[in-house]
């Protein structure tokens, strides 16, 4: 059993899949379901996961879909920061994610409440992130991306697509140990759809659980995107939970230890089934 160590040195052990419900404070976030137009409705909204079986609420304040533009540092604080404080004044103990390559985000996140750092670059883009992680002790989840949001999607190439993200994952977990992160405070996440084709996402799924190899908690992302769109024939969002429930089921027959999803009761129901028919 694969396990995380919390800022607070409480084991978090992954005795079952564990859901992050996704809050995306945004204005154009791909899944129009997903965003939330004012920190209220995002608290509300946040409830209502932890109360269909959330373990995580991840919190974004910047939309990173194929081509989208980065917001200022000023405009994702403010919009991050009144939901996780609102969240923890009503629940004290729901682990809070936040989603975000910048380590001034990271640490306002932390100081109001915030458990986990969920790093779409792996602690690339912002030098700093490594210096906050380790002053909070808290734990980072390594997502592998090629390029940035602006310009992922432009051509990417791989040799061998799960070989490529293993190597990525090895350069980032050494990273992270040379800056002074424990490995126990290390999560992978391959980056569905971030920089890949959708021949490179299905490879990754399908084999997602050779990254066990690493030996650490792997987060699997897929819900609703376009991978599933196009395998279910060029469906919008809006049509895309019974995909997301396949994938979160597949996920869980291999043993993936967290699925990030907008839709927590219906993945949660399935994967309770599926686990217990394994």
């Amino acid at each position: 059993m694969t396990q995380l160590t919390l800022k607070n040195n409480e084991i978090y052990e992954f005795n079952r899949m564990k859901f992050m419900g996704i809050i995306n404070a945004t204005p154009d976030s791909f899944f129009e379901g997903s965003r939330t137009q004012n920190a209220e409705l995002a608290i509300q909204k946040a409830i209502e996961l932890i109360a269909q079986g959330a373990d995580i609420i991840d919190i974004g304040g910047e939309s990173t879909r194929p081509g989208c533009d980065p917001v200022t540092d000023e405009e994702e604080i403010s919009r991050v920061i009144p939901i996780i404080e609102g969240i923890r004044k009503i629940d004290k103990r729901i682990l809070i994610s936040i989603d975000t390559y910048r380590s001034e985000t990271a640490r306002r996140a932390i100081l109001a409440g915030g458990d986990i750092i969920n790093d779409i670059s792996a602690m690339s883009f912002d030098s700093k992130m490594a210096e906050i992680v380790k002053k909070f002790n808290v734990p980072v989840i390594l997502m592998h991306i090629k390029g940035t949001p602006k310009n992922m999607q432009t051509n990417p190439v791989y040799e061998d697509v799960v070989k490529d993200v293993t190597a990525f994952f090895e350069e980032r977990i050494a990273y992270a140990i040379e800056q002074g992160i424990a490995r126990d405070k290390l999560i992978l996440d391959p980056g569905i759809g971030f920089g890949k084709l959708y021949e490179h996402n299905i490879e990754l799924i399908k084999r997602i659980g050779e990254f066990h190899k690493l030996g650490l908690p792997i987060l699997l992302a897929v819900s609703r995107k376009s991978s599933i769109g196009i395998a279910l024939g060029n469906v919008p969002p809006n049509d895309r939970l019974e995909g997301t429930l396949a994938v979160s089921c597949f996920a869980a027959l291999k043993n993936i230890e967290m699925v990030r999803v907008h839709d927590v009761i219906e993945n949660r129901r399935a994967v309770t089934m599926m686990e217990a028919l394994k």
